[in-house]
């Protein structure tokens, strides 16, 4: 039998603010960035300098939607890179500001 696991995170919500955890050092590669988490010992990769840029944006931003315009995604790839973000919300790597 499976069991669920839940966390204690919000579902994201992209008209909400974020920023990267604390927790999280980003280094840049020239594919993108890896992610290091000090907490939890997990690694990450952003696959492209677009979505680091999206990821730093995300802390001076007022919602993770206005982060993508702010980096410069097209319209048509939003919901790509929206997916992106919610995926590393749901990992603890982003998290949502006051």
């Amino acid at each position: 039998m499976a069991c669920a696991v839940s966390t204690d995170r919000p579902p994201f919500d992209p008209a909400r603010a974020y920023a990267l955890a604390p927790s999280v050092s980003v280094r840049p590669e020239p594919f993108g960035a890896l992610l290091y988490d000090y907490g939890t010992r997990r690694l990450s990769f952003l696959k492209t300098p677009l979505l680091v840029a999206v990821v730093r944006a995300l802390a001076e931003q007022p919602d993770a939607n206005s982060a993508l315009t702010a980096a410069g995604v097209p319209a048509p790839s939003h919901d790509h890179y929206l997916r992106a973000l919610a995926g590393l919300a749901d990992a603890g790597t982003i998290q949502e500001r006051p």
